[in-house]
C-alpha cells in the first residue's frame, strides 16, 4: 500500500488542520496517517479522499509498472 496523502494534500494547498477539520478527526491523526503511523478506517479513508477530490487509488494504491 502506497501513502499519498502528505502530497495530495500540499498539492491542493490544504494543511492538516484544515484537512482534520473537514473529515472530523484531529491534526495529530492526519499527521500519524500521513507518516504511516496510523493505520486508518476504510471510512476515514474514503473521507479523506472525498474532502482532497480524489480517489481512494489515488490516495493508497501501488502501481505495478513491471
Amino acid at each position: 500500500m502506497v501513502n499519498r496523502v502528505k502530497l495530495t494534500r500540499i498539492e491542493k494547498g490544504i494543511t492538516q488542520q484544515q484537512l482534520a477539520a473537514r473529515t472530523g478527526i484531529t491534526r495529530q491523526t492526519i499527521g500519524l496517517i500521513e507518516k504511516g503511523q496510523y493505520n486508518p478506517t476504510l471510512q476515514l479513508c474514503i473521507k479523506i479522499a472525498k474532502n482532497l477530490d480524489v480517489t481512494l487509488n489515488d490516495l493508497f494504491w501501488e502501481e505495478n509498472n513491471s
